[in-house]
């Protein structure tokens, strides 16, 4: 059992890209699916740019801050993103059920 999970482990990891992305001025190695290749990369640039912005928009001198403002700004933006598509989720079941409820009101007149 344990031989099919190293044959497995060695294949698995030999599939793996390792890329290098820069954030904040360090590297960092990192062993990747070639599916997450690219959207690693954009997630690095994009984060590279929101850093850039709050260098120049914020007296901020530590990289430590920078990079906790960057984390906030991202995190905030994912929760507004799914609040939004929960929202969404509830205005659709109460269409559904609307649609449901007109079906039910239609087909009892026959």
């Amino acid at each position: 059992m344990y031989d099919s999970i190293a044959k497995y482990s060695l294949i698995f990891m030999s599939e793996l890209l390792k890329i290098k992305l820069t954030i904040a001025d360090r590297v960092y190695p990192l062993s990747v699916a070639p599916e997450q290749e690219e959207d690693l990369r954009k997630s690095a640039k994009k984060i590279e740019a929101m850093i850039k912005q709050l260098e120049q928009s914020y007296a901020v001198r530590d990289k430590q801050d920078v990079l906790a403002m960057c984390s906030l700004q991202y995190a905030t933006q994912l929760e507004q993103k799914s609040a939004l598509e929960n929202k969404g989720v509830t205005i659709t079941h109460e269409k559904i059920n609307q649609l449901n409820e007109m079906i039910e009101n239609h087909m009892a007149t026959f």
